[in-house]
């Protein structure tokens, strides 16, 4: 069940999939007791291919999907079919859904080799495309951005699969009046970098999509203003100065033009945080950036020095770090959906190592170098986390290891196939195919579970928590050995509800089996 919304299954899995190339070399064969990690890295996409909405392709692979939401926009007699749905509701928010896009063109960008040796290259183009070609219809005017399709309270209202979904395909939208300078500017960064991966094999598309990434870095850049209409679900805690920086870091990698190196040295506002995930991202552009010996705020700080404080704060080994590990050894930032993190981190160290390792450098922690190789070392064991290496021995990832999740929070997965047309009772529904404890009908593969239950309690023996709310600060807090760990925490989202009820759950939604006695007190 939706007990906190803090990330998009989405953007999970395109940073899991990634991280799992690079640690553990996908086009590798397992090795003896180890991961088959091609495996876990074609299931991930496979959840991709799970989410998408709009006329499916001949060549769909989840055959227990279909075509959904043929009349997006038919509200305002436009095209906004296609994308993907988020987590396991059927709305389609823009912020996560172009991160999404972005970290799959970095994903294809940086590892080509790896994904075409294990033959995913064309999946992740396609998934890419999936996406572009939704973010395209949403751009189609200029100063005018459609970010959100369907209401989600009343897409709360019944369980019930996308393909037969009656509720109301409500439409939202920025413009000058209204602007939302976060969504505008992670669309632009999507398209820069989409722009980039097709530019080999479709260079007119390549184009459009640069065009477009423009000009909504000009909205995004003239019109600031943070957009609240996807509160509380997508809410920008960490304002838009990160996604202005990101977004203009992505056009400087696409163009190589020089207004956009200005814009990064000399307008954009970085800082040194401990987190990268669909809300804050700082890290990605200070890595992205690290190799071009580029400052900012007109030269009071590198890039590289902002990156090496990111891996400083994250990594165990150092006097400088924040962010706790659980006794099993996870990363732990934020209780619901904390996975999100897992992965994101290791997405960005692996991808850190290759840059550091292009440039002949390490971290620097202080006096304390810190080798790229550590940097694989760390990610992999997260990723080795997800997979199985756990103190519970269980796999995070639906249809892959031992004792995998059966019951993840998805309508698609959970409702069996009605016939085209087929009335639900909205009423009923929730007694149907939500609280029923058995394993689904339809196996969500590649979904990855946010938490058990034994590491929040883990968390809690070992420190306070304590709020995190602003961009530039990260409150510490010390466990009973002393140990600095940062424990942010969102505030608590306007007019939710939540269920006091923390088992299991899959990147923001709750075992089914575990939410089933809470249903009536909690946000669905």
């Amino acid at each position: 069940m939706r007990a906190m919304k803090h990330g998009t299954m989405r953007a999970h899995v395109a940073l899991a999939l990634v991280a799992l190339v690079l640690a553990g070399h996908a086009m590798r064969p397992a090795l003896a007791g180890g991961f088959n990690y091609k495996d876990a890295l074609t299931k991930s996409i496979m959840f991709l291919e799970a989410q998408r909405s709009g006329k499916l392709p001949p060549n769909n692979r989840i055959k227990w999907r279909g075509d959904s939401a043929l009349d997006d926009g038919k509200l305002s007699n436009v095209d906004l079919t296609g994308g993907y749905y988020d987590a396991g509701d059927n709305v389609k928010y823009g912020l996560p859904l172009a991160f999404t896009v972005t970290t799959l063109a970095w994903t294809a960008l940086s590892f080509k080799a790896e994904l075409q040796a294990a033959g995913e290259l064309d999946n992740v183009h396609a998934a890419i495309k999936w996406g572009t070609d939704y973010l395209l219809k949403c751009a189609t005017r200029k100063n005018k951005l459609w970010v959100q399709v369907g209401d989600p309270n009343l897409d709360h209202q019944c369980w019930v699969r996308p393909e037969n979904m009656k509720s109301p395909r409500t439409l939202y939208e920025i413009n000058e009046k209204t602007p939302g300078t976060e969504i505008a500017a992670e669309t632009a960064a999507a398209m820069a970098a989409s722009s980039m991966v097709f530019r080999g094999h479709d260079k007119k598309y390549s184009r459009s999509l640069l065009n477009k990434a423009k000009m909504l870095f000009l909205f995004a850049k003239n019109h600031r203003g943070s957009y609240d209409g996807e509160c509380p679900f997508y809410c920008s805690y960490s304002g838009f100065n990160d996604e202005l920086l990101w977004a203009a870091t992505w056009l400087y990698m696409a163009t190589k033009r020089q207004v956009y190196a200005d814009f990064i040295s000399h307008e954009a506002i970085s800082s040194s945080v401990a987190e990268f995930s669909w809300d804050l991202k700082y890290p990605g552009a200070q890595v992205l950036l690290a190799e071009f010996n580029m400052t900012s705020s007109g030269g009071a700080q590198s890039f590289k020095t902002q990156a090496d404080n990111y891996v400083c704060a994250v990594i165990p080994d150092t006097a400088f770090h924040q962010v706790f590990i659980t006794p099993g050894g996870m990363i732990h930032l934020r209780d619901g959906a904390n996975t999100q993190y897992v992965t994101s981190t290791a997405f960005l160290f692996v991808a850190y190592s290759d840059v550091l390792l292009r440039t002949g450098q390490h971290v620097l922690c202080g006096n304390t170098p810190v080798s790229p190789a550590r940097l694989r070392e760390f990610a992999r064991q997260q990723m080795d986390y997800l997979l199985g290496a756990n103190p519970r021995g269980q796999s995070y990832v639906v249809g892959f290891g031992a004792n995998s999740p059966t019951q993840p929070h998805h309508r698609g997965a959970s409702t069996p196939v009605l016939p085209p047309g087929y009335d639900v009772n909205c009423g009923l529904s929730f007694g149907e195919w939500f609280a029923p404890d058995r394993p689904n009908p339809n196996e969500l593969t590649g979904a990855v579970m946010g938490r058990p239950r034994q590491e929040r309690q883990l968390r809690r023996q070992a420190g306070q928590l304590v709020i995190h709310r602003a961009m530039h600060l990260h409150q510490l807090a010390r466990n009973r050995s002393a140990r600095r760990a940062s424990n942010p925490r969102r505030q608590p989202r306007r007019n939710a509800r939540y269920c006091t009820i923390s088992d299991y759950h899959m990147d923001g939604w709750m075992d089914r089996s575990l939410a089933r006695c809470c249903l009536s007190t909690c946000q669905i």
